[in-house]
């Protein structure tokens, strides 16, 4: 049964500026945020802040209290031991701001934990969110890396977080993001309490219009390397010349992006209101993942919202959704599968198999299986 449950203090430290939740790490703290102080948890937020995400008054809707820590970037932020997205959140006003209580603290991915083993903290419930295998991550960015030098730090960096990952055994729990990882973690350290908390996001309900579309949609953040991947093989290999189906592209873009083809349309950066109507009209969404990491929300945004979904195997891994999704590896594949499920109706049947299997994606539930770890 829902409901209020017994209220709980609870530090947070995240490892970068969770609102707006325009990207998946942001998303997924963002709506934890609003799924626990639902529930009546006192939230203490830490953020580390760099690049063009700045405070905002948006968190203290659901925190207590707020504070806001400069991440030590480029050369101030490197460390002859530690894996750089590690060693970069170091700040000893954070500590300060810690110790001012018992209470437990959550780790917002393992970018945060730098004082995870801190001799202060010694006696605190200490909780880990992984948000990936980073290890495996940052491996899989030098592999599709073209660019030497970013090559040469991602592998750098995947194999500091190699070593370093060891210090997550000191943690009480660790709570995955997908079940994939939960499993990794679970037997590489048995003796620590590991959960599957799926990712939070933004939808309520399930949101899908029945019947037919006349287009499939691609969407995401058309800046990141991985999705300009994946629309270089949509485009090159998939919707080609022989391809009438018409592909909408769309998502955040600081450059104009240009295709030469007939079938093909990018809209981009369209509003929320829009980009919502594209999804929920389109017929069939088309995400394939150039690599593994955790679960992506654009997939589960797709799910509550869209009607027939086409990924790769990389998409789908860890994320147990393999019964509202369709399957296609290569470009014949993503064909062959695109022809067959376009003359198909989206049913009512369709819509209630696809509510059954996203339970397990309810914010407010998952909120409180990470209150049972405080």
């Amino acid at each position: 049964m829902k409901g209020k449950i017994m209220k709980n203090k609870l530090h947070i430290i995240s490892l970068d500026i969770p609102f707006p939740a325009n990207y998946g790490g942001a998303i997924d703290i963002f709506y934890k945020l609003k799924s626990l102080a639902a529930l009546d948890v006192e939230i203490i937020l830490h953020c580390f802040e760099y690049g063009n995400r700045k405070p905002t008054l948006e968190l203290n809707k659901y925190c207590k209290q707020v504070f806001y820590y400069k991440r030590k970037t480029g050369f101030w932020g490197l460390d002859a031991t530690l894996p750089y997205i590690v060693s970069s959140r170091n700040n000893k006003q954070l500590l300060n701001n810690l110790v001012v209580d018992n209470s437990p603290i959550l780790f917002e991915g393992i970018h945060t934990t730098f004082l995870l083993n801190h001799p202060l903290l010694k006696n605190r419930q200490k909780i880990i969110r992984t948000h990936n295998i980073e290890s495996e991550y940052y491996q899989q960015l030098a592999r599709n890396e073209n660019h030497f030098l970013k090559k040469l730090y991602y592998s750098w960096e995947s194999m500091r977080l190699i070593s370093y990952e060891n210090k997550l055994q000191n943690a009480n729990a660790i709570l995955s993001i997908s079940k994939s990882d939960a499993a990794y973690f679970s037997k590489k350290y048995p003796s620590i309490q590991t959960h599957w908390v799926p990712a939070f996001h933004a939808n309520d309900k399930v949101n899908i219009l029945e019947g037919k579309g006349d287009y499939c949609l691609y969407h995401g953040n058309l800046d990141v390397a991985e999705n300009k991947q994946a629309i270089d093989f949509l485009v090159n290999e998939v919707f080609v010349s022989d391809m009438k189906i018409r592909l909408i592209i769309s998502g955040k873009s600081t450059s104009n992006i240009e295709y030469q083809t007939s079938n093909i349309e990018f809209i981009e950066n369209p509003s929320d209101e829009k980009l919502q109507a594209l999804i929920q009209h389109a017929h069939i969404h088309i995400l394939p993942s150039m690599q593994v990491s955790g679960i992506k929300l654009k997939l589960l945004h797709a799910l509550f919202n869209g009607r027939f979904c086409l990924v790769n195997d990389a998409m789908l891994v860890g994320s147990e959704l393999q019964n509202s999704i369709h399957i296609a590896n290569s470009a014949s594949e993503f064909k062959q599968k695109i022809n067959e499920l376009m003359p198909q109706s989206f049913t009512t049947a369709m819509i209630e198999e696809r509510k059954n299997e996203l339970m397990k994606f309810d914010n407010e539930e998952n909120a409180k299986k990470i209150i049972t770890n405080l």
